[in-house]
């Protein structure tokens, strides 16, 4: 399995001598988490119910502008449903539009599928399984709406399929989400709940698909997939627009602030999205490890050794220790 952010033990290991607390920047996780209210008590001592399963499906419907609750499949993360929705086309040619997140084309193999990822949009007209992350991880790259349905509308005249993986569409160009097209097209949208919310731990996600890709999803993945507390907090947040509005404000100011304090360190800016920031620099390793040394975890890419991705601070100590450090890196 690839390398991905996040790992504290692999920064302790690579940095031993770094001091505690490590500010992780390695993830694009929302550092402030949504305000939910507490979970019931039943939420955690009883199996969820069919009922509430649904409920949950129908606010995703409405929040993500799937056409309806039956197009939606809630899952413990999108992860799990990577190699499942691969596994829905027998093997054949996938394209992968890349450099993106590894686990579509690792996953993709794992379904016995020949994977190509390639850095031309045209190349996944060939392909029976087409994958694409819009917004991309890690450069922010965004893939027009129309093309992509001009894409889904090619695969389906050979039997094809269209993975669009919108895990950071809350703080994208939303126009250009593909949910509200699954009923029409060979598509399946996946959505992540725990970035943008700032809760990646609860391990939630949807698949939106027709209804019998759908129903396909919901079959492999059994009864209970998702848990009580995940139920719970999903419908609150997905339900709270005015949080999710006022949280979209929120990133844009600080991102920009990120962008200040990247660029006053003689670094560039190269892409991203308000929850992360993808850099390019000759030195990018040396930078990585100065950071590492004093206990901030930044995102390095064994694939590219020139690019950094930098998640946002999430308090104002935070802001100064990576000012303080990012100077550091300038100095030496």
């Amino acid at each position: 399995m690839a390398d991905h952010g996040g790992s504290l033990e692999r920064a302790r290991r690579l940095f031993p001598a770094a001091p505690e607390l490590w500010l992780d920047l390695s993830t694009g996780i929302n550092p402030h988490t949504y305000p939910h209210r507490p979970i019931s008590a039943t939420a955690l001592s009883r199996l969820p119910e069919p009922a509430d399963t649904a409920r949950l499906a129908a606010t995703a419907a409405r929040a993500y502008g799937a056409p309806s609750a039956e197009n939606v499949i809630a899952a413990p993360g999108t992860q799990i449903l990577l190699p499942l929705v691969m596994s829905l086309l027998p093997a054949g040619r996938a394209a992968v539009l890349s450099p993106t997140y590894a686990e579509h084309a690792r996953t993709a193999a794992l379904a016995r599928h020949w994977v190509e990822e390639t850095t031309r949009f045209d190349d996944l007209a060939e392909a029976n399984l087409a994958i694409v992350v819009n917004p991309n991880n890690p450069d922010g790259r965004v893939t027009a709406r129309r093309d992509l349905v001009d894409l889904a509308r090619g695969l389906r005249q050979r039997g094809g399929l269209l993975v669009v993986d919108e895990a950071f569409m809350e703080v994208g160009p939303r126009q250009e989400s593909l949910a509200g097209d699954v009923g029409e097209l060979p598509v399946v949208v996946l959505r992540s709940f725990g970035k943008f919310f700032g809760l990646a731990g609860l391990r939630l996600g949807f698949a939106i698909a027709s209804r019998a890709i759908a129903s396909q999803l919901s079959a492999r993945l059994g009864p209970w997939a998702v848990s009580g507390p995940a139920i719970e907090i999903g419908m609150q947040a997905l339900a709270d627009f005015e949080w999710q509005e006022r949280m979209r404000a929120r990133l844009q100011t600080e991102s920009q602030r990120l962008d200040e304090l990247i660029q006053a360190s003689e670094l560039t800016v190269c892409g991203g999205t308000s929850l992360f920031r993808y850099v390019r620099h000759p030195e990018a390793a040396r930078i990585f490890d100065i950071l590492g040394g004093q206990g901030i975890l930044a995102r390095a890419f064994e694939r590219d050794p020139q690019a950094l991705r930098f998640g946002l601070p999430g308090t104002e100590a935070a802001w100064h220790r990576l000012s303080r450090a990012l100077a550091h890196t300038r100095l030496t």
